[in-house]
């Protein structure tokens, strides 16, 4: 399942969500190719995807968490990838 924080958090003059799977990259990649997100948009274990889009991916199937539960989403599912993790030589992209 696709799980999708409200639109809340500011950067660049726009507010944003997160878009996560509890099943998969793939799955996730393949929602956030539907949804028209390009994988630059792609951050460790997430998507941000902007305000202006999130009625579409409610549209598509994602369901609405609040931000708190993402984390919890991606922590149980296995696939939360914390900064830290990430050093040099691992690939940040799955």
């Amino acid at each position: 399942m696709v799980y999708l924080d409200p639109p809340a958090w500011p950067s660049r003059g726009r507010l944003w969500s997160h878009l996560v799977s509890d099943v998969s990259y793939a799955e996730l990649h393949a929602f956030a190719e539907m949804l028209g997100s390009p994988r630059r948009a792609f951050d460790r274990d997430h998507y941000d995807v902007p305000a202006d889009r999130f009625a579409m991916a409610v549209w598509l199937g994602a369901t609405v968490v609040p931000s708190r539960e993402i984390v919890r989403v991606l922590r149980e599912s296995g696939l939360r990838r914390p900064k830290h993790l990430n050093g040099p030589g691992r690939p940040a992209h799955g």
